[in-house]
């Protein structure tokens, strides 16, 4: 029983440790064998009897990753949730407008795409022929300002080049209503007297963000780095500070994307899904980006080529992100907790449109996981409780054959044996407990529809800041003491009682720097776990076996 506890109280301070550690160790990019991309179809908007260009994958990364273009005029385009500033190759300014920085009254939107240098944050789609020279989109009209109509559907806004030799690059972007998904629709038309060769690069570059590391920071705790994803080795990532440490990654990829991820947002570019790119990771001096480059692209006089992309700008919403691209959900970065964590995040958001509130929302959750959990629970106190039962007898054991500890443990086993006594019973349930609790943690942390949502309002205003009058991580400590109230301490020596007594009180100064929502989570687990110990422990209360 003593060796039982101490058990337990190791693995109860594990999970609190576990809590606040990041999940997943980045994988080394493993080269795929280069593919060959399908041909487009052409598009029916006139071009019809126009011939279809071959596409094949490029096998080598730009030799150097220089600014495309000096910079062009730029357009505004805004639908109801994004507004971005952008010209013909690339997007510099993405304000998330259903997203405040604060919770002040006037507070401007997050802005995930910048063009400041200490904050830059730029999204890049442009095309250069076989010499590198890049195609240079000018856009259609004199509109400069595109703004979503009431009613409309989407808006979108047209950009054209033309080369010297008669290729033209026609390029629509569209943005729906209520998405942060941009649309990049590109046509090539080849209506001049030779050749063309190109290829299209679509990358991600940023200065990192500065974040604040620290144990209480669940903002150090997330992925702040870039991550991608293919058919053959799903998702992977890699932090910045990694980029050239990990060695280059040079990947054939068809039917993936490429992402920068920060807590709570993401920018992503996904390639149509039959055309091939070739991923790479870069950095130059404190910038860093990762690409898609690809397909190559042959066009004879004549010949016509359409490819299309999607890039995400915006929140980490979980169903959103699934919809938008095969493993796009990925981004949300559970780790290795994924399999539990999507589901729990699913079931989060069912609460949510019952309750209205994110705080009661978790509440509920807690509870549904408990009472789905409870025969495991009800399980180990009934172990626990038919340990204590003979803890007389083996009181007993360890005095009558002293320092012999060898003898000790094989009477005890033998005692075990024949009154069917599991000793590990106690222990398991709360094994098989642990990933799920942890699963849940991981959707709390992640999870972007928690920032700046109210539980009680002039209480807790904000679920991922701290609760500002410490009642939650009072009412812990409390629900932890009154735990060990109840709870017997059988064959506890002092160090242990000490080690269990002081507990509330740690826990109670950790859990002051923790986000409420979390605290909320843990207080809720807590008291129903306190209220299973109450009744378990009448329930499976046994006279002690005679000794």
């Amino acid at each position: 029983m003593n060796q039982i506890r101490t058990f337990l109280l190791i693995a109860w301070l594990m999970v609190a440790f576990l809590l606040w550690q990041e999940w997943g160790k980045e994988h080394a990019p493993v080269d795929a064998p280069a593919a060959t991309a399908t041909t487009s179809a052409p598009r029916s908007d006139g071009s019809a009897g126009i011939p279809v260009a071959q596409a094949g994958p490029v096998t080598a990364p730009a030799a150097a990753r220089q600014a495309v273009t000096a910079p062009a005029p730029t357009v505004q385009l805004r639908n109801d949730v994004l507004a971005l500033e952008l010209d013909g190759n690339s997007i510099t300014h993405a304000a998330l407008l259903a997203y405040p920085r604060s919770q002040a009254a006037g507070s401007p939107p997050v802005v995930l795409l910048d063009a400041a240098p200490a904050t830059y944050f730029a999204a890049e789609a442009f095309w250069r022929d076989a010499d590198g020279h890049p195609l240079v989109p000018q856009v259609e009209g004199a509109v400069r300002d595109v703004v979503l109509a009431g009613g409309a559907a989407g808006v979108q806004v047209r950009f054209v080049a033309t080369t010297p030799t008669g290729v033209q690059l026609q390029r629509t972007v569209t943005l729906t209503r209520g998405s942060y998904a941009v649309q990049v629709q590109d046509a090539l038309v080849n209506a001049g007297t030779a050749t063309w060769t190109g290829d299209v690069e679509r990358r991600l570059d940023r200065v990192p963000p500065v974040v604040k590391s620290g144990f209480t920071n669940p903002e150090s705790f997330s992925l702040n780095g870039a991550a991608w994803y293919s058919q053959e080795d799903k998702y992977q990532k890699r932090k910045f500070p990694k980029f050239a440490k990990d060695g280059p990654l040079n990947q054939q990829v068809t039917g993936g994307w490429i992402g920068l991820s920060q807590h709570y947002f993401l920018a992503a570019w996904v390639p149509q899904k039959d055309q091939a790119a070739l991923f790479t990771l870069g950095q130059q001096g404190n910038r860093y980006d990762v690409a898609a480059r690809g397909p190559k692209v042959t066009l004879a006089p004549g010949q016509r080529f359409d490819t299309h992309a999607t890039l995400w700008v915006g929140p980490k919403l979980a169903s959103k992100l699934d919809a938008t691209a095969p493993g796009l959900g990925y981004a949300m970065d559970y780790g290795i907790f994924t399999v539990l964590s999507k589901p729990i995040h699913w079931l989060l958001t069912q609460l949510h449109k019952l309750t209205h509130n994110w705080g009661w929302a978790i509440v509920l959750l807690v509870v549904l996981i408990k009472l789905a959990l409870y025969p495991l629970s009800a399980a180990q106190y009934k172990s626990m409780a038919k340990m204590r039962k003979f803890q007389p007898r083996i009181t007993q054991l360890k005095e009558r054959y002293g320092e012999d500890k060898q003898k000790f443990q094989m009477a005890m086993l033998d005692l075990y044996k024949k009154e069917k006594i599991n000793p590990a019973g106690g222990c398991l349930p709360v094994l098989v407990q642990m990933p799920v609790f942890l699963a849940l943690y991981y959707v709390l942390l992640e999870a972007v529809e928690l920032r700046q949502a109210p539980w009680i309002m002039g209480w807790v205003n904000d679920l991922t800041a701290q609760d500002p009058y410490f009642i939650l991580p009072i009412l812990n400590a409390a629900v932890m003491f009154l735990t060990q109230r109840i709870t017997p301490a059988v064959g506890m020596d002092p160090t242990q009682q000490k080690m269990m007594q002081m507990m509330p009180l740690v826990m109670a100064v950790m859990f002051a720097f923790f986000p409420a929502g979390l605290v909320l989570y843990w207080v809720t687990n807590g008291t129903l776990s306190l209220l299973q110990q109450w009744w378990n422990v009448k329930r499976f209360a046994e006279e002690p076996a005679k000794a």
